[in-house]
C-alpha cells in the first residue's frame, strides 16, 4: 500500500484525512495489528467525535475481524477511555481514532497493547507501518467477529475512586470542553458529586466551531475565562479534543501550568504513598523535585513522552506521574495518563487545601521563573545541540533527553522533535531576571523561533 510513512509518528498514527489517512490505510493498520498483538483475547476499538472518526474506526474492526481477532466495539470515547478499557476488560490491546487536539482536518490512531501498555515507533508502531506498506499479513483461519460494549458507567466510577467525591467542596465552576470528548464524559458525574457544573460547548463536534481544543494554548480558553470572572466561579475546567488532558484556571482568570498541576498532584500521591518514587519528564520544573523530595518521595526524571513516562512509572512502581505538557499518570489507572482522573485529583487538593486556586498555586508559583516551551528551526539539530554543549561545557551536563545543563541558579533543556526539524527549548531559573538573561543568551545561538 502506497502511503506516505510520515504518517507514522514517535507515538500515534497522524495525517490529513481523505488524502493521507484513509479507511483503507486504517484498516491495513487493523490488520497488521491483529498480527503484532502477541495474545489472544479481544482488542478494543473506540473513536472521538471527528466526523470521519466512526468510518475509520469501522476500517480498523474490519481490518482486525479479517485476521480473525475478536474485537469489542467501545464506541464513542475519550482515549483515556481506551486504555481503561483495555485493562477493565482484560483485552489483548486496543486502538482508538483520535487526533487529540490538532484541527478538524486531521485523524489519527492511538495504539496499545495488553494492559494499555503503549504501542510507539520504538515499540511496535514501525513493525506495523513496514507490514501495511508491504501489504504482508498472516493469514487466518476464520474470520474474527465483533460486539458493542459500553464502559461509560464502569469509566466514571473508576476515576472517582481516586477521590471522596461526597467529601469535596460545593464549587460552583465552568466546564469548557471545546465541543470534545469531555463534553460526553462529563454529564455522567451529574449527582455523583457536588460541585455545579457550568457547560460550555459540551456539543460534540469535531470541526471544532468555538474554538480549537487545545487548552494549553491561552486564546483558546478566552471565552472560559470571560465565564469564571463575569459570574465568580470557584474555577474552571478545560478539556482538550480527545478528553486525555484537562486544565484547571483559577478564579483570576490564570491557567495553572503543567509543572505546578505535577507538583500539587505528586504531594497528594505522597501523602497517600510514603516514600514512593514519583515520574516527572526532563523539561518539567525543578519544583516538581524539590516538592518530591520535601514530602519524602524519590523523584525520577524521565524522557518526554508517554510511552518512556508509562515505562519508567511500571520500572519504579510509581502511584504518579506528570508531564510539562498537562499529561497525568496513575498506577491505579494501568500506568495511563487521564484528563477527568487528573482534574478530580486537582479538585480534591484544592479541596483539602481550604484555599483558593489562585493562592494555592501562588505559592507553588514562587519559586521559579520559567519560560514557556520555544521552538526554533533547525536545519542540522545534532550538530546545533554538540554546539550547544560546547559553550555550556563549564554546566552540569546529562543526555537522557536531547541536552540538559544545570548551574546552581538556572538550567534549560533543549530536545530534538521527533516529528519535524525544530529543536525544543525550556529555561527555568531563580529569578525573572536570570531567567531573561540566559533565555535571550540561548536566543541569540538557536536563532529565530
Amino acid at each position: 500500500m502506497n502511503f506516505p510513512t510520515s504518517l507514522f509518528k514517535a507515538y500515534d498514527i497522524r495525517g490529513l484525512v481523505g488524502t493521507e489517512l484513509t479507511p483503507a490505510l486504517a484498516e491495513g493498520v487493523g490488520r497488521a495489528l491483529a498480527d503484532f498483538l502477541p495474545d489472544e483475547g479481544p482488542i478494543c476499538v473506540g473513536y472521538d467525535m471527528r466526523p470521519d472518526s466512526r468510518e475509520l474506526a469501522a476500517a480498523i474492526r474490519t481490518g482486525l475481524m479479517h485476521q480473525g481477532r475478536e474485537v469489542y466495539d467501545i464506541g464513542e470515547v475519550a482515549s483515556d477511555m481506551i486504555y481503561f478499557a483495555v485493562g477493565h476488560l482484560q483485552a489483548a490491546g486496543g486502538a482508538m481514532v483520535t487526533a487529540s487536539h490538532n484541527p478538524g482536518a486531521y485523524n489519527g490512531i492511538k495504539l496499545c497493547g495488553r494492559e494499555a501498555r503503549p504501542i510507539g515507533i520504538e515499540t511496535g508502531l514501525a513493525d506495523l507501518r513496514d507490514a501495511v506498506a508491504a501489504d504482508r499479513y498472516k493469514a487466518a483461519d476464520a474470520p474474527g467477529r465483533h460486539e458493542r460494549r459500553s464502559i461509560m458507567e464502569a469509566w466514571v466510577k473508576h476515576a472517582l475512586s481516586f477521590v471522596d467525591a461526597g467529601g469535596l467542596k460545593p464549587y460552583h465552576i465552568a466546564v469548557d470542553a471545546g465541543n470534545g470528548m469531555g463534553g460526553l464524559v462529563m454529564p455522567h458525574l451529574a449527582g455523583k458529586w457536588p460541585l455545579t457544573v457550568e457547560p460550555m460547548y459540551f456539543e460534540l463536534d469535531g470541526t471544532f466551531p468555538n474554538h480549537p481544543a487545545n487548552p494549553l494554548v491561552a486564546e483558546n480558553d478566552r471565552d472560559l475565562i470571560a465565564k469564571i470572572k463575569a459570574e465568580r466561579l470557584d474555577f474552571g475546567l478545560a478539556f482538550d479534543g480527545d478528553g486525555d488532558r484537562a486544565v484547571m484556571v483559577d478564579e483570576l482568570g490564570r491557567i495553572v501550568p503543567g509543572h505546578i498541576m505535577t507538583a500539587m498532584l505528586a504531594k497528594h500521591f505522597l501523602k497517600r504513598n510514603p516514600g514512593a518514587n514519583i515520574i516527572y519528564d526532563a523539561r518539567n520544573s525543578h519544583l516538581v523535585r524539590d516538592v518530591v523530595e520535601e514530602n519524602g518521595g524519590h523523584a525520577i526524571r524521565s524522557r518526554v513522552g508517554h510511552s518512556f513516562i508509562k515505562a519508567d512509572m511500571r520500572r519504579y512502581d510509581a502511584p504518579f506521574g506528570g508531564e510539562f505538557s498537562g499529561h497525568y499518570y496513575f498506577r491505579d489507572n494501568f500506568y495511563a495518563d487521564s484528563g477527568l482522573i487528573g482534574a478530580l485529583v486537582g479538585i480534591q487538593v484544592l479541596s483539602d487545601s481550604g484555599q483558593k486556586l489562585s493562592e494555592l498555586v501562588d505559592e507553588y508559583a514562587a519559586r521559579y521563573a520559567r519560560s514557556p516551551e520555544i521552538n526554533f528551526s533547525v536545519t542540522d539539530k545534532d550538530a546545533k545541540i554538540a554546539e550547544l554543549a560546547k559553550l555550556y561545557a563549564d554546566g552540569a551536563i546529562d543526555h537522557l533527553d536531547g541536552l540538559t545543563v544545570t548551574y546552581p541558579d538556572w538550567w534549560f533543556n533543549v530536545r530534538p522533535s521527533n516529528t519535524e526539524p525544530l529543536l525544543r527549548l525550556n529555561v527555568e531559573a531563580t529569578t525573572s531576571q536570570v531567567l531573561a538573561e540566559q533565555e535571550a543568551k540561548l536566543k541569540a545561538v538557536l536563532g529565530t523561533a
